[in-house]
């Protein structure tokens, strides 16, 4: 009897023994269809990136220029792709990213920033972490080489979000940042626009002040910014933006890059938004954060929310623009409602994707 018994038990725990392995090794046991399952750890990023919006028609673009442009914004995702798909965080990557753009004389921020009616380069930039929600941002800056690191030292380094002017310079030389001459942001191709554009304004101005208002080409002046919107491995999102603002703006015009809500917005529950047009149009209606608004309190997707605001919202108050997200399921948005926007995306498939124009 006992030797029935212990002979019973040696086949039940063999038995055991056999089916788990038997589960462990069993391909029924692996998950066949990927749409439901999780995606692999460490494989969920995504970054994007705009380098302004405006007129940007392919008839005005030769071959080599468009060659730079598309050269520049691949420079400047890879820069950040690589830094999400080597763990880094989506911080690092915007910053880094935005730095490419401001370092390049083709865009609106940083060398290439455009001349405000002075004949000076006043820059803007802003930063926001989507974890924290805490945000930094600088104002009119003249000497700073790269405004958006200025920015996050202003969102790491202070207990303010928002410097302006020679405070904000001041605090730069604390923190170490790359100071320069002011002629380093001269560039004679933003010169010379901001010539013609005075010319223009003069003539219209004598002969219609309605009718230089409402002129494309002085309207055009308006636009250009670079920003960069991320998603990192831990599930975190950023977004910056910075910009040299408008041409030919007077009295310390600030537009709404600097601005959190308007033009950069971050927040993990949500999306992380970067915005680029007519500033002024951007601050009224604070677009970023509409977008995030309109996710968290009204249920729509990113792509819904994004529509919503660039082509009904935007153009009611009379915006022009566009702007770049992702939500933090790694859906991206190239949104605008102008000819062109120069943009760029990554996932963490290493699928890029660059445009241009409006097609």
């Amino acid at each position: 009897m006992i030797r029935k018994t212990i002979t019973r038990t040696i086949f039940y725990f063999l038995g055991l023994l056999c089916f788990a392995t038997a589960c462990k090794e069993s391909p029924e046991t692996t998950v066949k269809n990927p749409e439901t399952a999780s995606r692999p750890e460490g494989e969920h990023f995504a970054i994007v990136i705009h380098g302004g919006a405006g007129t940007i028609l392919k008839k005005n673009m030769t071959p080599e220029r468009e060659a730079e442009y598309r050269k520049v914004l691949e420079k400047a995702i890879r820069t950040g792709y690589d830094i999400l798909k080597n763990g880094g965080s989506g911080l690092d990557a915007v910053q880094k990213t935005v730095n490419v753009m401001e370092n390049s004389p083709l865009f609106n921020a940083g060398k290439g920033a455009v001349f405000t009616n002075e004949g000076k380069n006043e820059l803007d930039a802003s930063i926001m972490d989507g974890k924290t929600r805490n945000a930094g941002a600088v104002a009119g800056v003249t000497t700073v080489k790269n405004p958006i690191d200025l920015a996050r030292a202003v969102m790491e380094k202070s207990e303010h979000v928002m410097l302006a002017r020679k405070g904000a310079e001041s605090f730069a030389r604390e923190q170490g940042l790359e100071i320069v001459d002011p002629s380093y942001f001269y560039t004679e191709q933003r010169m010379k626009a901001l010539e013609r554009i005075k010319d223009k304004e003069k003539t219209e101005l004598d002969h219609d002040e309605k009718t230089a208002f409402y002129d494309p080409y002085i309207r055009d002046s308006k636009f250009g910014t670079v920003g960069c919107v991320a998603l990192d491995k831990n599930g975190n999102l950023a977004a910056a933006t910075s910009t040299g603002g408008m041409t030919n703006k007077r009295w310390g015009r600030v537009g709404d890059s600097p601005i959190i809500g308007a033009g950069t917005y971050a927040n993990n529950q949500t999306c992380a938004v970067s915005s680029t047009g007519w500033g002024e149009f951007f601050i009224r209606g604070m677009v970023a954060y509409d977008i995030s608004a309109l996710m968290e309190y009204k249920g729509l997707s990113l792509q819904e929310a994004s529509r919503e605001v660039i082509q009904e919202k935007l153009p009611e108050l009379g915006g022009d623009g566009g702007i770049i997200a992702v939500d933090r399921d790694g859906n991206m948005v190239m949104e605008f409602n102008t000819a062109g926007m120069y943009r760029a995306s990554m996932n963490a498939n290493g699928d890029l994707y660059i445009g241009i124009y409006n097609n």
